[in-house]
């Protein structure tokens, strides 16, 4: 009888021994998934954020255009949504847009022309714009 008791303490202990290891490892998964988990990138700290933002800001986009809600022309993040999955040369095209104005594609109000924004400069301000999707 001594024996069966001894037995069963012992193999009690192994099995709380091992579903402790057990939960460690489990644990020490959790954790590495937790890390390897790529975070959400935050688009602050693209430098063509920064670029486009500065231009967008020294310019008068912010009449007619704001980040999240319409005014005159469309929310910059309405574009960014619009164009999301746009090929590259989007881009080129509305950067066309911003230096020789257009109409149509957000309603009746036509956008002005800005032929003073170089070609280099307008497509850094379309980089920013399409950073601000949600």
């Amino acid at each position: 009888m001594k024996k069966l008791i001894v037995f069963s303490f012992v193999l009690g202990l192994f099995l709380v021994s091992c579903s402790s290891n057990g939960d460690k490892k489990s644990d020490d998964a959790t954790k590495q998934e937790s890390t390897t988990t790529p975070e959400t990138t935050d688009v602050t700290a693209n430098p063509d954020y920064k670029a486009g933002l500065a231009l967008v800001a020294k310019s008068n986009c912010f009449t007619c255009h704001h980040i999240s809600d319409k005014l005159i022309g469309p929310a910059y993040q309405d574009v960014a949504a619009k164009y999301a999955n746009s090929p590259d040369t989007i881009v080129t095209h509305l950067a066309h847009k911003i230096i020789e104005g257009g109409s149509g594609v957000w309603g009746e109000v036509a956008m002005t022309p800005h032929p003073d924004v170089t070609m280099a400069d307008a497509e850094t301000m379309v980089k920013y714009i399409l950073l601000l999707k949600k």
